[in-house]
């Protein structure tokens, strides 16, 4: 790999990290020469990593001005809490008739819980979006199917994305989150889908400031 592209893929990295932990909020303009300037590269590889990032859909570039970071679209909550409570519900049926699998799956999904704790008690909330997302992505992929994992793969930045602009927005969400795991990860122990996919849906919805839908809704 050249230099040129070494610098591009470190300030992609860079920006794309401040854009998913809510640092670089949807809304807020940037331009090259900040970016530059701050990594200590030219504009080139800032450039480069920019139009990648538009590709992707995170920016949208405007010359002669910077670039935009692009806001969570309307109704992209609702969408992408739609998709993952169908995918992680079918993983939690799935492993439910598995007491092997059952069990791995709790087992992790409790050392999970501890470093959630320890994220909360630090003040770590980048850290803490990162494992709220690594929580429901070890569900999915304990469903064994590989191309619900890799389409909830794709979701999972979306989701940690969601997660930190939630708790920018309240940060006092984190201890009710981890309540929150913490039952759905004795739901997944006691092979109740039903009580997964209903406590499922409130907890993502809570989290992400939607209006809680009615029983015959969900």
């Amino acid at each position: 790999m050249s230099k040129l592209h070494s610098a591009a893929e470190v300030v992609y990295r860079e920006v794309k990290e401040r854009i998913l932990s809510a640092a670089l909020p949807g809304g807020e303009l940037i331009s090259e020469g900040e970016i530059a300037a701050e990594m200590g590269t030219s504009r080139t590889p800032v450039r480069e990593a920019f139009l990648r990032l538009e590709a992707e859909g995170w920016m949208r570039l405007y010359p002669k001005r910077g670039a935009l970071i692009v806001p969570v679209a309307d109704g992209e909550a609702e969408h992408v809490v739609a998709a993952r409570r169908l995918v992680e519900t079918d993983a939690v049926r799935t492993v439910a008739g598995n007491e092997t699998a059952r069990t791995g799956l709790a087992s992790a999904l409790r050392a999970n819980l501890v470093a959630q704790r320890e994220a909360a008690a630090s003040g770590d909330v980048d850290g803490f979006s990162g494992l709220d997302a690594d929580f429901h992505g070890l569900i999915v992929r304990a469903g064994g199917n590989p191309l619900l994992v890799t389409f909830y793969a794709r979701l999972r930045e979306r989701q940690r994305r969601m997660t930190a602009r939630s708790l920018a927005r309240d940060p006092l969400q984190l201890a009710s989150i981890i309540d929150d795991h913490t039952a759905l990860a004795d739901l997944v122990e006691s092979a109740d889908a039903d009580g997964y996919d209903a406590a499922v849906t409130v907890h993502m919805r809570r989290v992400h400031g939607l209006p809680l839908l009615s029983a015959g809704a969900r």
